[in-house]
């Protein structure tokens, strides 16, 4: 007996070889039928014996290609026999609601590799040789569903080589959308600093690389078009031209990203463990931080003053030919001028990029959505990522609760990300940046409406955060009027976050500790601790409030929340402590600074934990004046002696609500004084606040009878911190969830956001 079924499959299907997949099995089972991308997944229209068509449909889902990822595999039965002949893979159907996740952008695959290398392959050291099983993809496509029509490789004509591939079931490239070759593909072209051709490009692009290995090698900077957008590369072991990078991209100490040809020569700098190693070689081909090797060989000014470096392997063609055979390392760094998003067009790109880049090495495929190389690390064995970008995002993450409506979160103003969310899928965005400025908005704003295109989304509620001076907020409440706008406390956004990211649900013990977000009381919030779940967040206890004086100015010059919180302690008789952060403080500076906190005068109040790093950063004489973001922090976690013990205390006021740090800031002045090294006293501190997380968690779970502990806001990127404050929850009897799809920085609130809006919406509080 001869059935007919049709056998839907969902998930990441699309531009990853599935359809030959179902060709090859079907072939193999002499089934009859077609099988065909539509908006909603891919579809199977088979016939055959039952039994057959029972072994067929679990072959699906037990053995799919590599960078499938299914999400659902559903048939149905009753159909009348269209009474096939044979097996095809037939054209996309465009019609119908976009369910389907477009891939991420995938690494060069070790068989390309093997054929870029092979001089008797015709695709002999083509810098776009792809297939099936790697290349761009979200980076490329215009639309859904996932065909070279829709795609920026529409602008190339297919050669008669190529297209006997792509129209070959059994071919590695059969239906690779990007496919090419030096016949019909994309070529590279290496321009000078005005963006003038200095090579033909006439050539595959052999010619163009060796040209730019050559430039490299002889100190040159060269802005490098790849997958999502330019980077900027220089030989990390030329001193002067780090040097010069550095001056010219206006980035003064934050750490350059790394590019080495193996996992071998990473090893020369770095201690790498084999998951590390795995990580390194993953599809995604992330940065990864790595513990730094004491006494590694590379400039000062590749990394000042950090215990990591952040290194990624080639993922692109191109790159593979620029580092062939070399065991030096290349600053590969964003293309952008600092604070600015990357670059991702050929014009713009030499208009911004003039005056950092001496050459440019070019290529005419299009990019259609810039996307900055995604950042991440091993933490206790987990995978943590920090900055969720290219070769993770679009991928949906999958939450553990259904979104009762379609719902669009704006995210933050730092780190932004925005998120789209239905069914069981949050989709994520790529980093778009700090919003900060006329053109990162802009790629936000034009961001979200390819999402929603892309996907098919059609947002009924908007979330965002409480903070009115947010662009992502001032976007949010400008949009559609008909649409449900819901505001969601920032710190209640991360909790959520984490929540979310680790399928929890129900009440939690939160802690929330950043730099900065807007608090329920219109107060600037930062170490908090809560009772939540997704729809309610009770502030339970909280660092004490100090002044911010200069506001925002107060994040960009740590040293003023040094004074505040020693005021604090001493009082001004700090002024005559002897410490040798008040022999080089600007005391006429301090004065007025100091009028400004006693009156409330542009001196926001605020209960950060992220800026009593900062003061104690610039009690020990490590930074007085940040040149990015967290760098303070960052330095103070970097010279922590690991191997002391001892710890300073916090003092719990009053039922033990209100949490004080000036004993925690005259013990630490009191050993600066006493000559004690600054790495203990780093270390003492963060101890300091990983017994008071414990304490103040132990607490709260006994009064509320809860075991689950949410730890998330970016001064969980401190693993030193984490590590402690982890074990020391772990010890106690709790559950410790920490951030591991989503970023515990500003990067994850947006599906925070989303995740709170939809339980306020299920429970009819909005």
């Amino acid at each position: 007996m001869i059935e007919r079924v049709q056998i839907t499959v969902r998930g990441v299907v699309q531009g990853v070889g599935f359809r030959p997949f179902v060709y090859a099995l079907a072939v193999r089972r002499s089934l009859h039928g077609r099988v065909l991308n539509t908006a909603g997944g891919v579809l199977i229209d088979v016939e055959g014996a039952p039994d057959t068509l029972e072994q067929f449909e679990s072959e699906i889902s037990s053995y799919p290609p590599p960078l499938a990822r299914i999400d659902s595999v559903s048939s149905r039965g009753g159909f009348a026999l269209a009474r096939y002949t044979d097996f095809r893979i037939v054209e996309s159907d465009t019609g119908g609601e976009s369910l389907v996740p477009v891939p991420p952008d995938v690494a060069t695959c070790a068989d390309c590799l093997r054929e870029l290398f092979d001089p008797g392959d015709r695709r002999h050291r083509y810098p776009f040789i792809n297939c099936t099983n790697c290349g761009p993809r979200f980076t490329i496509v215009e639309a859904t569903p996932y065909d070279r029509a829709r795609t920026t490789m529409r602008d190339f004509g297919v050669c008669e080589a190529c297209r006997a591939e792509y129209e070959n079931p059994l071919d590695r490239r059969f239906h690779a959308e990007p496919n090419a070759c030096p016949t019909c593909g994309p070529r590279l072209t290496l321009a000078d600093a005005d963006g003038r051709p200095v090579s033909p490009g006439s050539k595959p692009g052999d010619d163009v690389v060796s040209r730019a290995r050559e430039l490299l090698s002889r100190g040159a900077i060269i802005a490098v078009k790849g997958v999502g957008g330019f980077h900027l590369a220089c030989d990390a072991l030329n001193a002067e031209a780090v040097g010069r990078l550095r001056g010219r991209k206006h980035r003064e100490d934050k750490p350059f990203a790394l590019m080495a040809s193996s996992v071998e020569t990473v090893k020369e700098y770095c201690l790498v463990s084999e998951a590390e190693s795995r990580l390194l070689l993953s599809g995604a081909r992330p940065v990864v931080l790595l513990e730094r090797k004491a006494g590694a060989t590379l400039p000062a000014a590749v990394a000042p003053r950090v215990g990591t470096l952040g290194f990624m392997l080639p993922y692109a063609p191109p790159h593979h030919l620029l580092l062939e055979g070399s065991d030096r390392p290349l600053v590969f760094t964003s293309g952008n001028v600092s604070d600015e998003p990357i670059c991702y067009e050929d014009e713009e790109a030499v208009l911004r990029l003039r005056g950092i880049a001496d050459y440019f090495l070019l290529h005419d495929r299009r990019i259609h959505v810039r996307a900055d190389d995604s950042v991440t690390r091993l933490v206790e064995g987990r995978e943590t990522v920090v900055r969720r970008s290219r070769g993770y995002a679009p991928a949906p993450l999958h939450v553990a609760f259904e979104f009762g409506r379609q719902i669009l979160a704006c995210g933050a103003e730092l780190k932004n990300t925005f998120c789209l969310a239905r069914g069981r899928q949050a989709y994520v965005s790529h980093h778009v940046g700090d919003l900060e400025n006329l053109e990162t908005f802009r790629s936000y704003e034009r961001g979200i409406e390819h999402y929603r295109r892309l996907f098919d989304l059609h947002p009924e509620a908007v979330a965002h955060d409480l903070h009115p001076e947010y662009l992502s907020t001032k976007y949010a409440r400008a949009i559609d009027e008909s649409l449900l706008k819901i505001g969601v406390q920032h710190h209640h956004a991360h909790v959520a976050s984490c929540m979310a990211d680790n399928d929890i649900e129900g009440e939690v013990i939160g802690v929330a500790m950043d730099g900065l977000g807007f608090g329920a009381d219109g107060r600037m919030w930062g170490g908090e601790f809560f009772v939540a779940d997704f729809a309610e967040a009770e502030r339970v206890a909280h660092l004490d409030y100090v002044p911010m004086p200069g506001g925002a100015k107060a994040v960009r010059e740590p040293w003023r929340m040094a004074a505040v919180y020693l005021s604090r302690a001493l009082g001004e008789d700090f002024l005559n402590s002897g410490l040798p952060f008040v022999r080089s403080m600007d005391a006429r500076a301090w004065a007025t600074l100091s009028r400004m906190a006693t009156t409330g005068t542009n001196s926001p109040e605020t209960s950060s934990m992220g800026r009593l790093f900062d003061a104690v950063s610039s009690l020990l004489g490590l930074r007085g004046v940040a040149n990015y973001e967290g760098q303070a922090a960052v330095e103070l976690e970097t010279i922590a002696d690991r191997s002391h013990g001892e710890r300073y205390e916090f003092e719990l006021a009053g039922n033990g609500g209100i949490i004080k740090a000036e004993p925690v800031i005259i013990r630490a002045a009191e050993d600066v004084l006493a000559g004690v090294a600054p790495e203990v006293i780093s270390a003492r501190f963060h101890l300091a606040v990983a017994h008071l997380i414990a304490a103040v968690a132990r607490r709260i779970g006994d009064e509320r009878k809860l075991d689950r502990v949410v730890l998330s806001g970016g001064v969980f990127q401190n693993v030193f911190l984490l590590r402690h404050a982890g074990r020391l929850l772990k010890s106690s009897g709790l559950k410790v969830y920490t951030h591991g799809r989503v970023p515990t920085n500003d990067g994850g609130i947006s599906l925070g956001q989303a995740a709170v809006a939809n339980a306020l919406i299920l429970r009819g509080k909005v």
